[in-house]
C-alpha cells in the first residue's frame, strides 16, 4: 500500500552495452520490464538508424506470417492459444527463421497457384459438361432437326419483311456457352437490336452453383444456344459473347459427337477432381505444421523487431564499440537489472561487463505505481482523469473504499446489490477461463476487467440495503420492530390512517431498531418524507468528509514537497474556509439529531433556513418567560409560544456570536488565499535579484583587481613540481586565474516574474475552491437523487409487474402466468435496475471522484511509465 500511496522513486540510469552484448542485455530487459528507454537520436530519420536492415528484415517476416495467418483462417484453423513465453532468438537465428517462413510461402504460393489453375480448369470443364447436356437436351426437345427449323422459319420470315421465303434457302450456323445468370437479360436485349432480329437466341440455367476459383463463392450460370445466318453476324455475335464475359465452347453439330466429348469430359472431370483432393490435403498439411509453430514464431518475432526498436534509440561509442542507453528505472529494481544485465553478457559470450550509471537530472521522472489485477481497475480510474505527478499522493487508495461505497449510497437495495456481488464473484472465480483467450465481445471485456470492482459495489450495495432495509422495495424486520401499535382491529377499521405517537407506541426498552431503518416505515405514508430527510442529511455529511479529506491530503502533498508558504496560504485558509461553513453545517446535522427528540417536534430547526438566515445575519432570539427556571434551550414539552421557539429562532445558546464569527473568519480566508501569496512571491523575487546584483558586482571588482595586479607583475605564473598554480586553479594541465572564472562563468538565467500572471492564477485558484466548496457541496445531494431514483423505480416495478402477478386467482393458470411475470420481472430487473441504473450511478460516483475529490489536492499533470516490456507482445495478433 506504500508504492501505492506515492508513486515509486525514479532514477534516470545509463547503461553501456559493448556491441556483441547488447542485443542480449536488451533481451533481458524486456523480460524483466523494468526500464523506460529514452530516445536519444530523435533527430535522426527513421530509415538513417544503425539497425533499420534488421527492422526491415523483421517486417518482411511479418509479411510472411501474416499471409501464413490469413490461410490458416480461409481454412477455419485457429492459432493454438497455449501460455506460452518464447525466448527471443539470438541475430544468428533470424536466417533459420527467415529461410523456414521463406519456404512456407513459397510453398504455399506455389500449392495455391497449382489449386487455382486446377479449379480453373475444373470450372471450365463443368460449363462444358453442362452446355454439351443441355445442347443435348435442346436438339432432344425439339427433334432431331426440329429446333433448327423453328429457328430458320423465324429468321426466313423476318428476312422476308412479311414475304415467304423457301426453308431450304437459309442455311443456319449456331454457337453455344456460358454466361452469368443476371446478364442474360440485357444480353438478350443487345443480339436483338445489334443484328436486326436475325438472331435466334435459346437459354437455360445450370442447375448447380458453380465455384469461383479465386474466391471460392458460389457463382450462377446459363447455358446459351445462338443461331444465326452468315459468317458476318458470327462474327458480330462472338463480339457480344466477348463484350459481356461469357464463355463459348466447342459443341459438335451430331448428336453422336456431343454424346462421345461429353464422355470424355466427364472422364477428365473425375480425375482432376482426384488431384484436386490431393492438392487440397497437401495444402492442409503444410498449413497444420505451420499452425503448430505459428504463435511461437509471431511472438519471437515481434521481440527481435522490438530489441532493434530500441538498440536505434542508443547512442553508438565507435571508439568503445559500445551502445551507450539512457532510461528511467524504479530505484527498487536497480538490483534486478543488474542481473539481468549479468546475465545478457553471459549469454552473448562476452568479457566486457555492462556498465550501470546513476545520473543526476533536473528532468521530472515519470510516475510509477506497482499495481495487482485487484488494485489496477481503481489505478486505471484515477489515470483516467490524469496520471499523477511524480510523488504526489495518490487518490487510487482512498476510491478503493470510497469508490464502491458511494455507489452503494445511491445503489443500496440488499437484492440488488447481492446479485450485483454474485456476477462479480463469478467472474473473479472464473478469471483464470475468461482473461485466457481474447473475446471479440468489448463489453463483455470491460465488465471482466473491472470484476474486482464490480464485486466491491455489490458487496457494499448489501450493506447499504442492511441500513436502508430494502430488499427488492420491500422491508425486512429480522431483529424485531421498536415500534408497537396499540390499536385494536375495529379501530384501524374506522380510518385509513392513524398517526402514532412515540410516547405511546415506542418501545423505550427494547430501544431503536437494532442495525438501519425500522420496517415500520415501509407501510408509512409519510415514509418519501423520513427516508428523504435522512438520506439528504448523509449525502450532506459524506460530501463534506470527502472534501476535508481531500483538503488533508494537500496539506500531505505540500509538506512532502517542503511548500510551506503553500500551507500557510493556501492549505489552511481551504480548511478554515471549509470547516467555517460546511463543517458547521454537518456539526448542526448531529446537533439535531442529538438533541431534538420527539418531546419538541414543532420547534426542531429548519437547518436550511438557518444556514441561509447565518449568511443574512438574521436572527429570531427566543423569548425569556417570567417565572421560567429551565434551559431555555432544552428539548422539553413546553409550549413554543411561550418561549417564542420556531424552526427558525436560535436554538442553542450564543449561536448568533459563534456563526458570525465563523462567517467573518470565512470571509477573511478568501483575501488570505487571494494576496498574501503573490505578494511573498513578489518580495522572494526582488530579494533573488538584489542578490544577483550584488553578486555580479562583487565578481566584477575581483575582476578588476586581478587584471591589475597581472600588469603590475606579467610573469606567468610558475608552476611548481606539486602542479600547483599561484593566483589560479589548475584544469585540464593549464592555469586557470580567477579573472577567467570570473567572466567565463554563465550567468545564471532568471525567471522572469510576471506579477499580473501569478496574481490572475491565484485569483483563478481562490474563486475555484471558495465557489467550488459550496457546488460541490450541492453535487454531493446527487447521492441522496439517485438513491430515491433506484428505490422508486423498484417499488414501481415490483407494483406495477410483480404484485400484480400475485393478485391472478386462478388454479393452474394463475400458476402460469404467475411464472411468466416472474420472468418479466427478472428482466427487467436486470436491464434497467441493475444494468441502466447501476451504470448511472457508477459514472456518478466516477464524477464525485473526479471533480469534488481530486480537485482538492490532484495535479494529474504527470506522464506514465512506459516500461520496454515484452509482455504486451505476447498476443498473436498482427498489425495489418
Amino acid at each position: 500500500m506504500g508504492a501505492l500511496f506515492r508513486s515509486e522513486e525514479m532514477n534516470l540510469c545509463q547503461i553501456f552495452l559493448q556491441s556483441e552484448a547488447a542485443y542480449a542485455c536488451v533481451s533481458e530487459l524486456g523480460e524483466l520490464g523494468m526500464v523506460q528507454f529514452k530516445d536519444l537520436n530523435p533527430d535522426v530519420n527513421a530509415f538513417q538508424r544503425k539497425f533499420v536492415s534488421e527492422i526491415m528484415r523483421c517486417e518482411e517476416m511479418e509479411r510472411k506470417l501474416r499471409y501464413i495467418h490469413r490461410e490458416l483462417k480461409k481454412d477455419g484453423m485457429k492459432i493454438p492459444d497455449r501460455d506460452e513465453n518464447p525466448k527471443a532468438p539470438a541475430p544468428k537465428e533470424m536466417i533459420d527463421l527467415e529461410a523456414t517462413f521463406e519456404k512456407i510461402e513459397s510453398e504455399l504460393k506455389e500449392v495455391n497457384t497449382n489449386a487455382e489453375a486446377l479449379r480453373r480448369n475444373y470450372l471450365e470443364l463443368t460449363e462444358l459438361k453442362e452446355v454439351l447436356k443441355k445442347t443435348q437436351i435442346f436438339f432432344a426437345e425439339h427433334g432431331r432437326h426440329g429446333i433448327v427449323d423453328d429457328a430458320q422459319h423465324a429468321l426466313a420470315h423476318d428476312e422476308g419483311g412479311g414475304g415467304f421465303v423457301p426453308v431450304t434457302s437459309v442455311q443456319l450456323g449456331f454457337v453455344a456457352g456460358v454466361i452469368p445468370r443476371e446478364k442474360v437479360p440485357a444480353f438478350e436485349r443487345l443480339l436483338w437490336f445489334a443484328n436486326r432480329g436475325n438472331t435466334f437466341l435459346k437459354h437455360d440455367e445450370i442447375d448447380q452453383p458453380l465455384e469461383d476459383p479465386v474466391s471460392g463463392d458460389a457463382i450462377s450460370k446459363c447455358v446459351f444456344l445462338i443461331f444465326f445466318q452468315g459468317e458476318q453476324l458470327k462474327a458480330r455475335v462472338r463480339k457480344i459473347c466477348e463484350g459481356f464475359k461469357a464463355t463459348l465452347y466447342p459443341c459438335p453439330e451430331s448428336a453422336s459427337e456431343r454424346v462421345e466429348m461429353l464422355n470424355g469430359v466427364s472422364t477428365r472431370l473425375e480425375d482432376l477432381n482426384t488431384v484436386l483432393h490431393q492438392t487440397e490435403d497437401h495444402r492442409k498439411r503444410v498449413l497444420m505444421s505451420a499452425q503448430k509453430e505459428i504463435r511461437p514464431w509471431i511472438i519471437k518475432v515481434k521481440k527481435i523487431k522490438a530489441i532493434y526498436h530500441t538498440l536505434n534509440m542508443c547512442n553508438f561509442d565507435v571508439s568503445h564499440n559500445s551502445l551507450i542507453a539512457e532510461c528511467w528505472t524504479p530505484v527498487s529494481g536497480l538490483e534486478e537489472i543488474q542481473s539481468a544485465l549479468k546475465h545478457g553478457t553471459e549469454l552473448s559470450g562476452s568479457t566486457v561487463p555492462s556498465i550501470l550509471h546513476r545520473m543526476q537530472t533536473k528532468e521530472v521522472p515519470p510516475t510509477y505505481f506497482k499495481t495487482n489485477k485487484f488494485t489496477t481497475v481503481f489505478q486505471e480510474i484515477i489515470d483516467a482523469y490524469g496520471i499523477a505527478t511524480y510523488q504526489e499522493v495518490n487518490p487510487a487508495p482512498y476510491a478503493i473504499i470510497s469508490f464502491p461505497f458511494l455507489f452503494a449510497v445511491m445503489f443500496g437495495d440488499f437484492g440488488h446489490g447481492f446479485i450485483m456481488f454474485l456476477a462479480g464473484l463469478w467472474m473473479v472465480i472464473t478469471e483464470k477461463k475468461l482473461t485466457s483467450g481474447k473475446s471479440d465481445n468489448e463489453i463483455m471485456s470491460m465488465f471482466v476487467g473491472g470484476r474486482y470492482i464490480i464485486t466491491m459495489m455489490g458487496l457494499f450495495s448489501v450493506y447499504t440495503g442492511l441500513i436502508y432495509n430494502d430488499c427488492f422495495s420491500k422491508s425486512v424486520n429480522i431483529f424485531g420492530s421498536g415500534w408497537h401499535p396499540s390499536y385494536d382491529f375495529r379501530t384501524l377499521q374506522k380510518e385509513t390512517s392513524w398517526t402514532m405517537n412515540p410516547a405511546d407506541h415506542f418501545d423505550n426498552t427494547t430501544g431503536p431498531y437494532p442495525f438501519g431503518v425500522d420496517p415500520i416505515w415501509q407501510s408509512s405514508m409519510n415514509k418519501i418524507t423520513f427516508t428523504n430527510s435522512l438520506k439528504m442529511k448523509m449525502s450532506v455529511i459524506f460530501g463534506v468528509s470527502q472534501m476535508l479529506l481531500g483538503v488533508l491530503l494537500s496539506f500531505v502533498n505540500h509538506a512532502y514537497f517542503r511548500r510551506p508558504l503553500n500551507v500557510f496560504c493556501e492549505f489552511i485558509p481551504q480548511l478554515v474556509f471549509l470547516m467555517c461553513l460546511f463543517g458547521y453545517l454537518v456539526a448542526l446535522v448531529f446537533y439535531k439529531w442529538l438533541f431534538f427528540t420527539a418531546e419538541c417536534p414543532q420547534y426542531a430547526p429548519q437547518l436550511l433556513i438557518q444556514f441561509i438566515n447565518m449568511f443574512l445575519l438574521t436572527y429570531t432570539p427566543r423569548v425569556m418567560p417570567a417565572n421560567f427556571t429551565g434551559d431555555l434551550y432544552a428539548c422539553t414539552s413546553i409550549e413554543p409560544t411561550s418561549i417564542n421557539a420556531t424552526s427558525q429562532t436560535v436554538f442553542f445558546e450564543h449561536q448568533q456570536p459563534i456563526q458570525i464569527t465563523l462567517v467573518i473568519l470565512a470571509l477573511l480566508m478568501v483575501p488570505t488565499m487571494l494576496l498574501v501569496k503573490p505578494f511573498v512571491l513578489r518580495a522572494r523575487h526582488n530579494a533573488r535579484v538584489k542578490a544577483n546584483c550584488k553578486r555580479r558586482q562583487g565578481l566584477y571588482a575581483t575582476s578588476q583587481r586581478t587584471l591589475i595586479h597581472n600588469e603590475e607583475h606579467p610573469e606567468p605564473a610558475v608552476r611548481g613540481k606539486d602542479n600547483i598554480a599561484i593566483n589560479g586553479e589548475e584544469e585540464d594541465g593549464g592555469i586557470v586565474g580567477h579573472s577567467e572564472v570570473g567572466i567565463s562563468e554563465p550567468e545564471e538565467n532568471e525567471e522572469e516574474f510576471d506579477m499580473g500572471e501569478v496574481f490572475i492564477h491565484q485569483a483563478i485558484h481562490t474563486i475555484e475552491y471558495c465557489l467550488g466548496c459550496i457546488s460541490h457541496t450541492a453535487s454531493y445531494l446527487r447521492l441522496w437523487a439517485l438513491s430515491l431514483a433506484h428505490a422508486q423505480l423498484s417499488e414501481v416495478l415490483w407494483s406495477m409487474l410483480f404484485r400484480f402477478g400475485l393478485t391472478f386467482d386462478m388454479a393452474y393458470v394463475g400458476g402460469i402466468l404467475l411464472w411468466a411475470v416472474f420472468g418479466a420481472f427478472a428482466v427487467v430487473t436486470v436491464a434497467v435496475l441493475l444494468l441502466m441504473e447501476g451504470l448511472s450511478a457508477f459514472l456518478h460516483t466516477l464524477r464525485l471522484h473526479w471533480v469534488e475529490f481530486n480537485s482538492k489536492f490532484y495535479m494529474g499533470d504527470g506522464y506514465k511509465f512506459a516500461p520496454y516490456n515484452f509482455k504486451h507482445l505476447l498476443d498473436a495478433d498482427l498489425d495489418e
